[in-house]
């Protein structure tokens, strides 16, 4: 309820552009509206389908938890009520370097995590905090982001080409404005989301490949445990195979700091 409270007016505006936009390309001489009035009902019902899914998706993204730190005792414990599964974060190896506690939280950080200003709290492979859907992207959450992102590019990409379907010619300008204004909107506004979609998209499979996050890209020079690492070199890198693999298909919570001692230090 408490992220839902501080991101109840980006929420709802979210969906309140989403279902206009969706209206106006039914209620305009749109492909859709053909399709309609035609009796060919299999596209209007797909097309619907695909934007519940993608409001569906947003609000699971939004809402759910992206991995936040727990209590040190609760990290020391494998399984909760919650099921979340938990492994032993410290590595028995004297060189490995002494995780640090938050300056904000005092909490036992673990490797790969950050604390969110806006959330008030620690988050597990923290990549970054989102304003669209006003929540972290982290460890839990970031594989269904990058399938909500899917699912938004397929919904504004067909929303953009079914708006440019119904522009329709007038004799004057004046009158062209007047026929098509609506349209135009929502063509603005699919056209935007199409590019910006697309681009995070592109940006976040190209992290997940290489197993890395947008906090860790942008700030290496500051973070610990990537200063004493070549400019080159990803700690965490298994090759791209297997950082898809433990991105998609791996959703225990994992252990950073033995990942980064066998690569930097050798088998523990």
């Amino acid at each position: 309820m408490k992220l839902f409270r501080a991101g109840c007016f980006v929420r709802t505006s979210h969906v309140i552009v989403t279902w206009v936009i969706t209206l106006v390309l039914f209620l305009h001489n749109t492909d859709l509206r053909k399709c309609e009035e035609r009796g060919e009902l299999l596209n209007p019902i797909l097309f619907g389908s695909v934007v519940l899914l993608s409001v569906m998706m947003y609000f699971t993204v939004s809402l759910m938890d992206p991995g936040f730190v727990l209590t040190d005792n609760d990290t020391q414990i494998i399984g909760d009520d919650s099921n979340q599964e938990l492994e032993i974060m410290i590595p028995r190896n004297q060189s490995f370097q002494r995780p640090r506690r938050c300056g904000y939280c005092s909490i036992l950080q673990p490797m790969r995590a950050r604390h969110c200003k806006e959330c008030k709290q620690c988050v597990r492979r923290f990549d970054h905090h989102c304003p669209w859907i006003e929540n972290c992207v982290g460890e839990r959450n970031h594989r269904w982001f990058l399938l909500y992102l899917c699912i938004q590019l397929l919904a504004v990409s067909w929303g953009l080409q079914t708006a440019w379907s119904g522009i329709t010619f007038a004799p004057s300008w004046q009158q062209w404005f007047i026929q098509n204004g609506f349209l135009l909107g929502a063509l603005a506004v699919t056209g935007i989301f199409s590019l910006v979609v697309l681009l995070l998209l592109c940006i976040h499979l190209y992290l997940a490949a290489i197993n890395t996050t947008t906090w860790e890209f942008m700030s290496r020079h500051r973070i610990s445990y990537l200063k004493s690492c070549d400019s080159e070199e990803n700690p965490f890198d298994g090759g791209m195979i297997c950082n898809l693999w433990l991105f998609f298909c791996v959703c225990r919570t994992m252990a950073w700091e033995r990942v980064y001692s066998r690569r930097t230090n050798g088998p523990l």
